[in-house]
């Protein structure tokens, strides 16, 4: 009998091309996909809470899936574990009710962003921090984040121009903390535009590096204008941490 099944996984996306299926590149939803196929002995459709950008990373993405398999819940993770590539991993799979859509029944997801400031490269985890060769006021930055929290129209801070539905988004927290020679953006909303988050954080490094003002910031959101927010920070500094249901 097919179930609906509950997927919990985290994943270094440095080499994927994102989460989205693509033919002929490596992506996170076709490699859950491809493993999962040879389980049920027939295509599955993943679907995930959202869709990462290519080199995005994730600590708890969520996905949900149909199969009729035998397997329980501990087997087919642990099958999914010994195929999918090291850079992925299925931390849990439970049986899901049977309405359980990973993406429509989302109510809010946390994204972290890290930065590295330090004086020496670091080595072991340079895959996950962006690198800032300059430096930043973060007082600063917390004045402009406040200025984006809330429910805004945030059509400036959409990286997709073609974009036809509403760009309406309530981001409830920003938090910008500094630990030593990395700041970490922590940012939960109810959702997110595509790029948004990395968007986000190039503006306001704008703002803590000097070149705008906290008070320009207002001026970008009442524009809805990409062109005049700051550039998309590059992705290996952003990581999904938690999707809430």
């Amino acid at each position: 009998m097919e179930k609906n099944y509950k997927l919990t996984i985290a994943y270094d996306g440095t080499r994927f091309f994102g989460w989205e299926r693509q033919p002929d590149r490596e992506t996170i939803q076709g490699k859950l996909e491809g493993v999962l196929e040879k389980l049920n002995g027939a295509p599955v459709d993943v679907i995930g809470a959202g869709r990462t950008d290519a080199g995005v990373h994730a600590r708890a993405m969520v996905a949900s899936v149909r199969m009729d398999v035998k397997e329980s819940c501990e087997e087919i993770r642990d099958y999914m574990n010994r195929y999918l590539p090291d850079a992925i991993a299925v931390r849990e799979v439970k049986e899901a009710g049977e309405r359980f859509h990973a993406r429509y029944n989302a109510i809010g997801k946390t994204y972290r962003y890290t930065c590295f400031v330090g004086e020496v490269k670091p080595v072991f985890d340079r895959r996950y921090v962006t690198m800032l060769d300059y430096s930043v006021d973060v007082e600063k930055m917390r004045q402009a984040a406040a200025i984006l929290t809330g429910e805004h129209d945030f059509r400036s801070f959409c990286g997709n121009p073609r974009m036809k539905k509403s760009t309406v988004r309530v981001v409830d927290s920003i938090t910008i903390e500094q630990n030593r020679d990395r700041i970490h953006f922590t940012f939960h909303g109810t959702g997110f535009l595509q790029n948004m988050v990395r968007i986000l954080v190039g503006t306001l490094l704008e703002v803590g590096r000097g070149y705008w003002d906290v008070d320009y910031v207002q001026t970008i959101l009442d524009a809805k204008d990409r062109k005049l927010a700051g550039p998309t920070a590059p992705p290996e500094g952003l990581c999904l941490m938690k999707v809430d249901y």
